[in-house]
C-alpha cells in the first residue's frame, strides 16, 4: 500500500528495461528505496534471460507509473 501512495507522488522507484529479441520495454516497479529495487532486479532480469530475451539493459528512475508495464 506504501508503494502505491509513493508511486501516486512520484517518489517511487522504478527499473525501466530495454530488451532486443524481443524488443520490448519492461517497467519494474513500484519500490520505495532504489536499493530495495536494486535488490530485487535480478529476480526480473534472470527471468527475461530464461525466456530467451537479449540485450537487457536498465536504468533506475524516480517516478510516477502507471499502465501499461510492457511496450
Amino acid at each position: 500500500m506504501i508503494r502505491n501512495f509513493g508511486n501516486k507522488l512520484g517518489l517511487a522507484w522504478w527499473a525501466k528495461i530495454e530488451t532486443q529479441e524481443p524488443d520490448c520495454t519492461y517497467w519494474f516497479g513500484p519500490f520505495i528505496t532504489k536499493h530495495s529495487l536494486k535488490e530485487n532486479l535480478s529476480y526480473f532480469i534472470n527471468d527475461l534471460s530464461a525466456e530467451g530475451s537479449q540485450n537487457i539493459k536498465h536504468s533506475f528512475i524516480r517516478c510516477k507509473k502507471d499502465e501499461p508495464l510492457t511496450v
